[in-house]
């Protein structure tokens, strides 16, 4: 069975269709965004998250070729670059998206497209190509995590519910290993609780439900639970020198896995080769006021006024055992040497 999370973006003759992550899977209910920057504001305003904004970025792009096939080649290029631009800057802290459009970008003019129709199908190609790499890179990170994950291990993760964790599932699957899941809540729009938790049992996985807060002391090994055998989370950027920029709340269980001498394993399809250290990645601040509130429901006292969200925060990598990419696994300081092995000999 396919999770839904692996469908939730569609391009349609009316425009991108995107499964409103906000409130799933109580309701299923679906954004409609006739344009890109209506699909750049879906992804900034948390309608898609995960893999969720990668996709959704592929589909703006080939809607935006797709809506000027009727007009001068010049005014779909410059479309094609502005809106480029709006999806790239909706949420600045993954790269997934800026490096796909900068590789759509790349070939168009490699290309050279003689009409507005010619672009649109080159759109097509490129951002097919794209995905089809996205999904078997999420594969090879399955095959390899797997194989650093015994079966029966018990596992925490956080904040993490679409394309590698998928692969990770299904990977293990086919190696004939289960195994058991704690998931954090990830708050303060509780992906954990409503998605990640949701798409592992999907797949047919035993999992337990923590709070943030729970994180440590389960990882003690002292827990109800027993001992947890490994800390994994997806990385939404990984830089070269080998720190791990995740979902907030990601440091705190690192340093307490560290401390309980469980190992950390973040999972990167490649580090990002524009990015030397962490100082070189933008960490979103989100709204502050986002935390006061829980599903759209004040959780806060009314006297509050003042929250602080960022929506990411840095691993330094002496708190990760390994870095688990689409080449290999890495030692953290090692993970630079991703770029010099060619990907057909990993």
């Amino acid at each position: 069975m396919r999770p839904v999370l692996d469908d939730s973006v569609r391009l349609t003759d009316e425009g991108v269709r995107i499964l409103d992550r906000r409130v799933f899977p109580g309701r299923q209910e679906w954004v409609l965004a006739r344009s890109a920057g209506e699909v750049a504001t879906a992804i900034r305003g948390m309608v898609t998250q995960s893999s969720g904004p990668f996709y959704a970025g592929l589909a703006g792009l080939r809607l935006s070729a797709r809506l000027h096939r009727g007009g001068p080649l010049a005014t779909a290029l410059t479309a094609l670059a502005d809106d480029g631009q709006l999806l790239t800057a909706a949420r600045p802290t993954n790269n997934h998206v800026r490096d796909a459009v900068r590789e759509v970008l790349a070939a168009v003019a490699a290309a050279g497209p003689g009409t507005p129709e010619e672009l649109a199908e080159l759109v097509e190609a490129e951002t097919a190509r794209l995905e089809a790499a996205y999904r078997g890179g999420s594969a090879e990170l399955g095959r390899l995590t797997a194989g650093l994950l015994p079966d029966g291990a018990r596992v925490l993760t956080h904040c993490w519910m679409d394309a590698y964790l998928i692969g990770l599932v299904q990977e293990a699957s086919r190696a004939g290993r289960q195994y058991e899941w704690v998931v954090t809540e990830t708050r303060p729009y509780l992906q954990g609780a409503r998605l990640t938790a949701h798409t592992l049992a999907e797949m047919g996985q035993s999992l337990t439900l923590v709070t943030d807060s729970t994180a440590a002391a389960v990882l003690a090994g002292q827990s109800a639970l027993g001992r947890v055998d490994a800390l994994v989370t997806a990385a939404d950027r990984v830089t070269m020198d080998g720190h791990v920029i995740n979902k907030v709340g990601t440091l705190a269980h690192a340093v307490a896995a560290t401390a309980f001498d469980v190992p950390f394993f973040a999972l990167v399809l490649a580090p990002d080769p524009t990015a030397a250290t962490a100082s070189d990645v933008v960490i979103e601040e989100r709204d502050g006021a986002e935390v006061l509130s829980t599903l759209g429901e004040r959780t806060a006292s009314p006297l509050v006024e003042r929250g602080y969200y960022p929506a990411f925060d840095v691993t330094p990598p002496r708190f990760v055992r390994r870095i688990v990419t689409d080449r290999g696994v890495f030692e953290p300081t090692r993970v630079g040497e991703y770029h010099s092995i060619s990907k057909e000999l990993a």
